[in-house]
């Protein structure tokens, strides 16, 4: 029973996250947002969405450790599976202002978070609102001095939108149904997992759980990359980061301060978090193209699996 309720908790957050993506960039670009704007804020957050459900479930049940490995795992899987995977069939230009604001942004909540928990095991309501905060204020600044600098919306995205209005809002209810009932099944399911297997809620939720939540993502980069929407992808997946780091992690913490049970989460964890944010970087700037192929994609997919082996390697 706890493996069906896995299957179907995956499966909800799968449909129910892509059409919460296609109803928000359908909204979006009739405000005529940018596309890397969309990508870093709206298709971010509604990406996010299933990381935050589940947190918070995971939160309020007591089982903390899948409340902070969903958000560590996630940004983990964003950056090592989905961009790697992405890359591998899609060169991905990138441009000067992930150098000047999107990586430095997503390094800055990833040491932030870091230390909020390596210095007293837990994160506390007020560091929580902080990261919120934090996020409000990046949001600002984004669409204040860089809403105009990417190329203006236009009609290749026009296959992920709703055009109409009842199908938008038929969509967006039924999505967030999906959503609820995905990130609750799949919490009980991950947990019952856990227990039959005997291993820890912390290797659960940094594997299974985050792979799930980060379907949504996986999925709107592959449609992003297919539409040769590439600043949308990446965009996307940096802004996903983020936002699991600010709203997720920071509203969780704000209804209840998380409590870091299984030391693994610092001593491992948010370690590899830190390692996939910061050789990104690197990666984008390697023999002056600034661009991310083939090999770099290979190379994410190939350390992602070291960092799986690494996780189920241990004996918990």
């Amino acid at each position: 029973m706890d493996i069906l309720l896995l299957i179907i908790g995956f499966i909800f957050l799968l449909i129910g996250g892509e059409y919460l993506v296609r109803v928000s960039v359908a909204l979006s670009s009739r405000l005529k947002l940018s596309k890397m704007i969309i990508g870093l804020t709206v298709v971010s957050f509604t990406t996010s969405f299933p990381e935050l459900l589940v947190s918070l479930n995971a939160a309020l049940r007591g089982a903390t450790s899948i409340a902070i490995n969903n958000v560590l795992g996630s940004n983990i899987a964003n950056l090592g599976l989905v961009l790697g995977i992405t890359t591998i069939f899609a060169t991905i230009h990138i441009d000067k202002l992930f150098y000047k604001f999107y990586w430095p942004s997503m390094i800055f909540f990833s040491l932030l978070t870091f230390y909020f928990l390596v210095n007293d095991n837990r994160l506390s309501s007020q560091e929580g609102f902080i990261l919120f905060f934090a996020l409000i204020l990046f949001i600002f600044f984004l669409i204040k001095y860089f809403g105009n600098s990417t190329i203006a919306f236009d009609q290749n995205l026009e296959s992920l939108l709703l055009t109409s209005n009842t199908k938008i809002v038929i969509w967006l209810l039924i999505s967030c149904c999906l959503l609820y009932y995905g990130a609750e099944w799949l919490v009980e399911g991950a947990v019952d997992l856990a227990k039959r297997f005997g291993v820890s809620e912390a290797v659960i939720s940094v594997s299974v759980v985050a792979f799930g939540t980060s379907i949504p993502e996986l999925s709107a980069s592959i449609i992003a990359v297919i539409k040769k929407e590439n600043a949308l992808s990446i965009g996307n997946l940096i802004g996903s980061n983020i936002f699991n780091l600010g709203s997720v992690l920071g509203l969780t913490a704000i209804v209840d301060d998380i409590i870091v049970e299984d030391l693994s989460i610092l001593s491992r964890d948010i370690i590899w978090m830190l390692v996939f944010t910061a050789i990104l970087l690197p990666l984008a700037v390697i023999k002056k193209q600034n661009k991310l192929g083939f090999k770099e994609g290979l190379g994410l997919v190939v350390l992602y699996t070291v960092f799986m082996i690494s996780v189920f390697s241990v004996n918990y």
